[in-house]
C-alpha cells in the first residue's frame, strides 16, 4: 500500500524558516520523481519543487533562492527547507510521488499538511 507522510508544518512568523518532511512508503522510493506542490486558499495547486532520482532539482521561481528540496533515498523521505518565509508562503503543502513517464499533477500524494506565515 502507496502512502506519503507529511510533517514538519506549523506557524511561523515572516522571515522565519520551516522544514518539511515527506515519508515514503510502498514505492520504489529511488526510482521515482519526488516533489512538494502546495494549494493556497482560493487558488489552483501549484509546484513548488522537485527533485529527480539522480538529484536534479527544479524550483518555482516564486521559492527559487528561499526553499531548498532534497531527498534521503536511505531514509525514504524528501524535505523542503523553506527559509525568508513570507505571508504568500501560506498554504497546505502536499508531498507526490510519481514515475519518471508520469506527468507532472498526477501519481501519488500526500494528504498535506499547513504552513501558515503570520505574525
Amino acid at each position: 500500500q502507496v502512502q506519503l507522510v507529511e510533517s514538519g508544518g506549523g506557524l511561523v512568523e515572516p522571515g522565519g524558516s520551516l522544514r518539511l518532511s515527506c515519508a515514503a512508503s510502498g514505492i520504489i522510493f529511488s526510482i521515482n520523481v519526488m516533489a512538494w506542490y502546495r494549494q493556497a486558499p482560493g487558488k489552483e495547486r501549484e509546484l513548488v519543487a522537485e527533485v529527480t532520482s539522480g538529484g536534479s532539482t527544479v524550483h518555482a521561481d516564486s521559492v527559487k533562492g528561499r526553499f531548498t528540496i532534497s531527498r534521503d533515498n536511505a531514509k525514504n523521505t524528501v524535505y523542503l527547507q523553506m527559509n525568508n518565509l513570507k505571508p504568500e508562503d501560506t498554504a497546505v503543502y502536499y508531498c507526490n510521488s510519481r514515475g519518471i513517464a508520469v506527468p507532472r499533477y498526477r501519481g501519488v500524494w500526500g494528504k498535506g499538511i499547513l504552513v501558515t506565515v503570520s505574525s
